[in-house]
């Protein structure tokens, strides 16, 4: 992820991040992403049942019982293992992780055993009551994602009055204190809403956003053809950081980061180099740190029944089971070439991506996304929407 306000705005100096020493343990959840040790940041599928039929969602879930779910007892053996291992945040998703009872149960072994615990919600099933544990849990964010505005949010869940129900699960949340933001996947269908959505941060005092560049994963595999073509994306990006500064410029300051396309990081280094030469030598400090896409290295996920996988959307590749092997072990065996790999995927990578300047800086980027396009793994990302010119300097 890349953190327009963090980068762009100035919100954060490498100074904030080297004094805890860069070690996972010891920064802040909003620093993690610099960490040197990367350890993973762990989603948790823990549920494929959905109440809701988004057109993109890359788990493909469904309103039906999927026999195969981890229990509550397989999940707490899952947890002390992640905390023992040094995992720094669970992140609960699914499908619909509010349609598992458990969940307040498992989100406090989290907590209980020292990790940070996050949800990612549609939100329609947030209530007062449901808020007011959380809130007792300790739990550190709640992502509640939304399309667009009501017509096309609803329109994207396949659900009338989706949109409604998310904002009162927004307004509940931040009510109750609890920090809370939202999730916007980018799309051809909804790009336009972007501004509307900065509208909303102000307007309902959210203090999050993350804005998630398209992965072709899942029913969203269906939906290349309505990712954004580069010029899009390079001005959809412009307008993010214009909109972040103006709230910034304001006395409003959000956090807002762009997800899942780390070419992200060296566009905003280039826009700052023309406009404050000194922040952008901060900035490069920081991306280094970042270190781009940490599928399979900084971020793992593991599925319903137990798959573990890079990331969450390649589910395509599993690198064994928790029913038979703790998280801890599979996600150190080096035994298995590709994991191996992608703990240092520079000396593989191809085409253009392998002269790349920047490849220190983003990682290679999505290859779950080069894979789908192309079925070569280590091929260019065809997100990346970076010139020649400015990949070779």
């Amino acid at each position: 992820m890349i953190g327009i306000s963090k980068l762009y705005c100035g919100a954060v100096e490498p100074g904030d991040i080297l004094r805890y020493e860069r070690e996972s343990a010891r920064l802040p959840s909003h620093l993690l992403q610099f960490s040197k040790d990367k350890k993973p940041v762990v989603v948790w599928n823990m549920t494929r049942r959905c109440n809701l039929r988004c057109i993109h969602c890359y788990a493909g879930s469904r309103n039906i019982d999927y026999p195969d779910e981890l229990s509550t007892a397989e999940a707490k053996t899952m947890i002390a293992d992640l905390a023992a291992f040094g995992a720094p945040v669970l992140l609960f998703s699914g499908g619909e992780p509010l349609m598992r009872a458990d969940l307040p149960e498992l989100a406090r072994e989290a907590t209980d055993r020292g990790m940070r615990a996050v949800i990612s919600t549609n939100g329609t099933l947030i209530t007062q009551e449901k808020a007011k544990i959380f809130r007792e849990i300790g739990l550190s964010y709640v992502g509640v994602s939304l399309d667009g505005t009501e017509k096309t949010h609803d329109r994207f869940r396949g659900v009338p009055g989706a949109f409604a129900a998310a904002m009162k699960g927004i307004r509940i949340c931040r009510d109750m204190g609890i920090k809370v933001g939202v999730r916007f996947t980018i799309n051809r269908g909804n790009a336009a809403d972007v501004p509307a959505i900065f509208d909303l941060l102000e307007a309902e005092n959210i203090p999050r956003c993350c804005f998630y560049h398209l992965v072709y994963s899942g029913r969203g595999s269906k939906l290349v053809e309505e990712d954004l073509s580069h010029t899009e994306t390079r001005a959809l990006l412009d307008l993010i950081m214009d909109r972040t500064r103006d709230l910034f410029d304001r006395g409003i300051a959000k956090e807002v980061l762009t997800v899942d396309n780390h070419a992200d990081g060296p566009y905003v280094y280039l826009r700052l180099l023309r406009e404050d030469p000194k922040r952008a030598a901060e900035v490069l400090e920081l991306l280094m740190m970042n270190e781009g896409n940490s599928s399979g290295h900084g971020i793992g996920c593991i599925s319903w029944d137990g798959e573990v996988h890079p990331d969450q959307f390649w589910r395509g590749i599993s690198f064994g089971t928790i029913r038979e092997k703790p998280f801890s072990e599979i996600w150190t065996d080096m035994s298995n070439p590709l994991l191996a790999k992608l703990k240092n995927k520079q000396p593989h990578m191809q085409g253009r991506c392998a002269t790349c300047r920047w490849l220190d800086v983003c990682g290679g980027n999505f290859r779950a996304r080069a894979e789908a396009v192309t079925g070569e793994i280590w091929s260019p990302d065809p997100a990346c929407f970076l010139t020649d010119a400015e990949i070779t300097g």
